[in-house]
């Protein structure tokens, strides 16, 4: 069994960040989003993966490499421009070949890996088996309408009016079946090739189409507020770790975990919250659900529910909360400007803040 992961897109709800980083590597508890499900693809057996690629290719393939520090053996596949989820089953059609395939969307993140879906999948074999989950709009996703008895009937593509709140979620299994449906749709009026259209083929011409209601978490990390959620959830699973240099007048409070050459001084850490190496924070309050990259700089100021991207310096700030700062930033005091603070600050920005 294979795995085909996408990692093109533009990232357009994660803008500014995504207009110099690739939507997939923006890290989640200082780790990419995309790595967390290259390591559910290997721990779940699957060592073949072919990684779609667009516009930001060169930097998908400078952070996974040849995949194997995943264990897995990877093969890049170039998309010219993103044309929907079949157009990359599509074009990866050298690379599938007659095997079945778990399609993975990168920027996706499942909590617990995929391990029993895919041993599902391996001991049932149907033509396709999608997984689904109850949101609060469904507008905004592929939507699955079910029978009486459980049985997908019909999927449609952002609905207008769903017909259920049973979204897709970002993780598919296919055999060898989906390459003719692939083949035979037409685009959508978005100029897109649906995989949703591709599986309605399927069900239409009366292949074996499953679904599994998933209860763990899933997210699409696309926008800023899941990114903040996500990185909440991975930090409640984080073990304290002390390896960097911590003073007698810091207090750390829980799960906290500061990473090997950080150094914290005069400050309260509470966790859950992540530090990462060759950070200093000094003077400071570092609250829960705070994840903080390497090479920062935090100085009198607080830090709350937030997400920091390396090489980033806040100075002088009275609190930040529910903010992704982006890489190479600087956040400092400036005179005049009304204290409010909710931020998502672009790679190389400078912004000046009054506390």
């Amino acid at each position: 069994m294979k795995a085909l992961v996408l990692s093109g897109g533009s990232g357009t709800r994660l803008r500014p960040i995504t207009h110099t980083s690739a939507k997939q590597l923006v890290p989640v508890a200082n780790k990419p989003v995309l790595f967390y499900g290259l390591e559910s693809l290997a721990e779940a057996g699957i060592t073949e993966v072919g990684i779609v690629v667009g516009d930001t290719a060169a930097e998908i393939e400078e952070a996974v490499g040849d995949g194997s520090k995943f264990g897995l053996d990877v093969t890049y596949i170039p998309q010219e421009r993103p044309l929907g989820l079949a157009h990359a089953v599509l074009i990866a059609r050298d690379f599938l070949g007659d095997d079945d395939f778990v399609m993975y969307l990168g920027d996706n993140f499942v909590v617990g890996g995929i391990r029993p879906l895919v041993e599902e999948f391996r001991a049932h074999r149907p033509d396709a088996q999608i997984l689904l989950t109850h949101v609060a709009d469904p507008r905004a996703f592929g939507v699955a309408e079910l029978d009486a008895s459980g049985q997908v009937v019909a999927l449609e593509e952002k609905p207008e009016h769903p017909k259920s709140d049973l979204a897709l979620v970002g993780v598919y299994l296919f055999t060898p079946a989906v390459h003719e449906a692939v083949r035979a749709v037409k685009p959508s009026w978005r100029g897109e090739l649906e995989i949703t259209h591709a599986i309605q083929y399927l069900i239409d011409t009366g292949a074996d189409v499953r679904s599994t209601l998933i209860g763990g978490y899933w997210k699409d990390t696309g926008n800023v507020g899941d990114m903040l959620e996500v990185n909440r959830t991975v930090l409640e699973r984080l073990e304290r770790r002390i390896d960097g240099e911590v003073d007698d007048a810091t207090e750390t409070v829980g799960r906290v975990v500061i990473e090997e050459g950080a150094k914290i001084t005069n400050s309260r850490i509470v966790g859950p919250a992540l530090i990462g190496a060759g950070t200093v924070v000094a003077d400071s309050y570092v609250g829960p659900y705070t994840s903080i990259a390497e090479n920062c700089r935090i100085t009198d100021s607080e830090v709350e529910f937030s997400i920091v991207l390396r090489d980033s310096s806040i100075t002088g700030v009275g609190r930040i909360e529910s903010s992704l700062i982006g890489r190479h930033t600087e956040v400092t005091p400036a005179a005049g400007v009304p204290s409010a603070h909710r931020l998502v600050l672009g790679d190389h920005s400078k912004v000046q803040i009054r506390s």
